[in-house]
């Protein structure tokens, strides 16, 4: 069935196929809008008008921004029809997809990160797309460090979407204040939707790939029609404090280029590349014993099997085991793994550049440091590279974007149940998703598929290769052999 419009400046013929609504205007040629770019359709009995809006592919990206929103008000000649019509095209651009339609949506805007535009961004291109798909919008700019982490913890859980303007950082205070709420379980099933604002957007580069991990309109759409997809959390201990980290723990050089270059986020993500240059000119020892509770540490092993589990078809809904029924606010998981348990942990012995461990290919834009990672295998992969020369550290960078130093020889990649690092000296760096925390001892451990978040294909966008670059000699034995010289099991 299709339906004619009528509008200020000409007459339009929308026709719904079963992939798409194909737009004809008699002058131009068909414009075709997949299901996925289709907003929302009704019409308004008292204004007596239909209306459409969808999201095209812009010719040029101006402003990083690659969909533009297109919103069509007219006249029609039968009412019935544009009704009937109407719902006919939001079933099949939703319930046909199993999307939920008008999703309500907690949006914390953070105005302070990464370039201070987030502000800006959002009310230009964000926050239109979400009002043309009917969402119901509860908005909050923060105001200081921790506003995130307050009003998360207090949260209301019948939000379909809590909406993160802003970089990691944002994204690190959510996930702590569900930590903290009064039914964590069922805050942590809340999806979460980043949309990249800030320096290095680590999480929209994972789910939406490193051609749209910073474009805020595809982050968008992602937040309209992505299905939730259940993700590993950590739990980061300190002393007494536990922390709940989503990202990543660094230490060292990697940590240094981070922590380091605070001062430049004027600079975007390419003061990570500054305080890696900065580094490798230092080229410090970090001063740390590494500690780990492995489950494999075969690169090739674990590239074919993420190659594998990457090309199967993975189901998406937001169902968490833990909240699948009851009244009764539950707890966060019990931590499995004591301090004082040294059975089956493997030490590392000689002196590190850097300790790297994390969930989520991609750290930044250039930088794909767990290409083997998975959303929910219950593990964490952890990168520990040995103090050998800045000729090895600069061979890495080749390729970087795309995992290639995955495969040096010289770094060791193991993927673990947990870990622990205990520093050797008083003074460090150590980041946790971003932030910064005391360069003391602490233990990480995996809780699996306790937190949401939302996606477009229920696995990361990220393509990686299973077998090493053709310009990088690599021989699996040799991480053994090194492993061999370097490790001691207690």
């Amino acid at each position: 069935m299709d339906l004619q419009v009528v509008t200020s400046q000409s007459k339009l013929t929308f026709k719904l196929t079963d992939s798409a609504l194909v737009v004809v205007d008699g002058e131009s040629p068909e414009l075709t809008v997949p299901h996925h770019h289709v907003l929302a359709s009704n019409y308004d009995d008292e204004d007596h008008l239909m209306h459409v809006s969808y999201l095209i592919d812009k010719k040029n990206r101006k402003q990083g921004t690659s969909l533009e929103l297109v919103k069509v008000t007219g006249t029609v000649q039968n009412e019935v029809q544009a009704f009937e019509w109407a719902e006919k095209l939001m079933n099949a651009v939703y319930e046909g997809y199993g999307i939920q339609r008008s999703r309500r949506l907690r949006v914390l805007v953070n105005p302070h990160g990464g370039l201070k535009k987030g502000a800006s961004v959002f009310s230009r291109f964000v926050e239109p797309i979400f009002r043309a798909a009917g969402c119901q919008l509860h908005i909050t700019h923060t105001m200081h460090n921790g506003h995130a982490h307050d009003i998360a913890k207090d949260l209301a859980t019948n939000y379909d979407v809590v909406v993160t303007v802003s970089g990691d950082g944002l994204i690190h205070e959510v996930l702590n204040g569900f930590a903290e709420h009064a039914d964590p379980l069922k805050a942590f099933s809340i999806p979460v939707a980043p949309i990249p604002t800030g320096s290095g957007n680590g999480l929209a580069l994972n789910l939406l790939g490193a051609e749209n991990g910073f474009d805020v309109t595809v982050a968008a759409l992602n937040v309209i029609k992505g299905q939730p997809m259940k993700v590993d959390l950590f739990s980061f201990i300190q002393g007494d404090k536990r922390s709940i980290s989503f990202m990543s723990q660094s230490l060292g050089l990697m940590a240094d280029l981070d922590i380091g270059t605070e001062h430049l986020r004027w600079m975007g993500d390419t003061r990570f590349v500054v305080g890696l240059l900065r580094g490798i000119i230092q080229f410090r020892a970090c001063p740390v014993q590494l500690s780990y509770k492995a489950a494999e540490n075969d690169k090739r092993k674990m590239a074919e099997s993420v190659s594998l589990h990457r090309k199967k078809p993975r189901p998406v809904n937001g169902t968490s085991p833990a909240t699948s029924g009851g009244d009764t606010a539950e707890t966060l998981p019990p931590l499995k793994f004591q301090p004082d348990d040294n059975e089956g942990w493997t030490t590392f012995d000689e002196p590190l550049l850097y300790v790297y461990a994390g969930k989520g290919p991609f750290v930044g834009r250039d930088y794909m440091a767990f290409p083997v990672s998975l959303p929910d295998d219950g593990l964490i992969d952890v990168m520990a590279m040995p103090l050998s020369s800045r000729k090895d550290v600069i061979a890495g960078m080749a390729g970087a974007e795309k995992g290639d130093s995955y495969w040096l020889p010289k770094l060791h990649y193991i993927k673990a149940h947990a870990y622990r690092v205990k520093p050797l000296k008083k003074k460090g760096h150590l980041s946790v998703d971003g932030e910064m925390y005391p360069f003391e001892e602490f233990q990480v451990e995996v809780h699996q598929c306790l937190g949401t978040l939302l996606s477009p294909y229920g696995h990361y966008a990220v393509d990686f290769s299973p077998h090493p670059p053709s310009n990088k000699k690599h021989n699996p034995s040799d991480g053994k052999k090194d492993a061999n010289r370097s490790i001691a099991t207690i």
